[in-house]
């Protein structure tokens, strides 16, 4: 395997390479990885699917996955920061929830949900690169933890209450060194560097090696990943060049007019007034007269 071979970043992968059954593999390998058991999929859907344009959640990829057993996966890709992003996806797990619950249906029949947020901006405080969050009951005199009774745990296929609810995952990839020192390092690896490194054994890379390697796609999709890696790199550099300017100048009127022009277009593209505020130094009521 040469070393030099890049492939093309997972965000543009899952959305327009990995909706073939038979490539699912390579989701399938991450997942397996990451949650330390066996995954398969049996569906994959575009959760943005209901954008109007190619370009409208550019720094977003919303990918809501369902396991053979029934339990969903949410896949979540972020490349600026949010300041309610953890809101959301609570927000996102809940909504996936309900979203599967048919009038009338038995709160019994209330589906597993792994959210999975991948960012590449510091999300929050915290060393680590990889976080991992459940639900517990813990008593407030014993400190002992909440269990499900034994026909509880017989009549739902349970073993613990977290099994019950939605398990979230943050993977920070741009706190991610490059120390490759596991499996799921070698996943991090690729979200980071876009590439596969001799001796990565991580399931699901070997397709990835195969499958997502640019020089291998066709002459339409190799346009159609340049022109998506150019909207997303120029959306990056309109909210850094947003920041540095709100910061070192304010809205001297010789730099209002570029201020503006980018708070449109994080408006446009769906930022939150408040992400708006913190990166271009615009006030809530300037930014609501745009």
């Amino acid at each position: 395997m040469a070393q030099e071979r890049t492939l093309v970043s997972f965000d543009w992968a899952i959305k327009y390479l990995l909706k073939n059954k038979a490539d699912y593999v390579v989701l399938e390998g991450f997942l397996t990885t990451l949650l330390g058991k066996e995954m398969k999929i049996k569906s994959l859907t575009d959760g943005e699917s209901s954008q109007s344009g190619p370009g409208d959640k550019i720094n977003r990829v919303d990918i809501l996955a369902e396991e053979n057993n029934g339990s969903l996966i949410l896949i979540e890709l972020q490349f600026t920061p949010e300041l309610d992003y953890y809101h959301r996806m609570l927000f996102g797990s809940s909504k996936a929830i309900v979203n599967h619950m048919g009038k009338g249906m038995p709160y019994s029949t209330v589906k597993k949900v792994y959210s999975i947020n991948i960012v590449y901006f510091d999300l929050g405080g915290g060393r680590d690169y990889i976080y991992h969050g459940t639900t517990t009951f813990k008593g407030l005199h014993y400190n002992d933890i909440l269990e499900l009774s034994p026909k509880q745990r017989e009549e739902f296929a349970k073993l613990e209450v977290k099994d019950i609810y939605p398990e979230f995952y943050i993977l920070k990839v741009n706190q991610f060194k490059d120390s490759v020192q596991s499996k799921l390092d070698e996943w991090m690896y690729y979200f980071k560097n876009s590439k596969v490194e001799p001796g990565f054994e991580a399931p699901g890379l070997a397709e990835a090696n195969e499958l997502l390697e640019y020089a291998r796609l066709s002459v339409e999709d190799q346009r159609a990943y340049d022109w998506y890696e150019d909207k997303r790199r120029s959306a990056d550099s309109s909210v850094y060049t947003a920041k540095l300017e709100g910061k070192a100048e304010g809205l001297a009127e010789g730099k209002a007019e570029g201020i503006l022009l980018v708070a449109r277009q994080m408006r446009a593209e769906g930022f939150a007034s408040a992400v708006i505020s913190k990166m271009t130094g615009l006030s809530d009521e300037e930014i609501e007269r745009l």
